[in-house]
């Protein structure tokens, strides 16, 4: 059986690679993904504190990561749109040359 450390330990990792690379990329689709890593080891351990939990009756881990699950779907497919019809306007994708408020 895996302690709970070690699922802490890999959620800490994901969450980590998430960070950076929501805040070292400059592709608007790798930022989103990294968003995706930060949600999912969010979810790696809210079932993890579930299960090792006391009241195992009680399903508010599961159900909050059924929650994340559901607001990471809306994000990608809002998130993507919001990136399709810019790259239609600018013709790039690189978070560091959008600025929508220039002409």
């Amino acid at each position: 059986m895996v302690p709970l450390t070690g699922y802490l330990l890999v959620g800490a990792f994901l969450f980590s690679a998430g960070l950076y690379g929501a805040l070292a990329r400059r592709n608007a689709i790798a930022v989103l993904m990294s968003i995706e890593l930060m949600l999912n080891a969010a979810n790696i351990n809210l079932v993890a504190f579930w299960r090792y939990g006391e009241a195992q009756a009680d399903l508010a881990g599961q159900v909050f990561a059924v929650l994340i699950i559901a607001l990471a779907a809306a994000e990608a497919a809002v998130g993507l749109a919001l990136i399709i019809a810019v790259y239609r306007e600018r013709k790039t994708v690189n978070v560091d040359e959008l600025n929508l408020l220039a002409g």
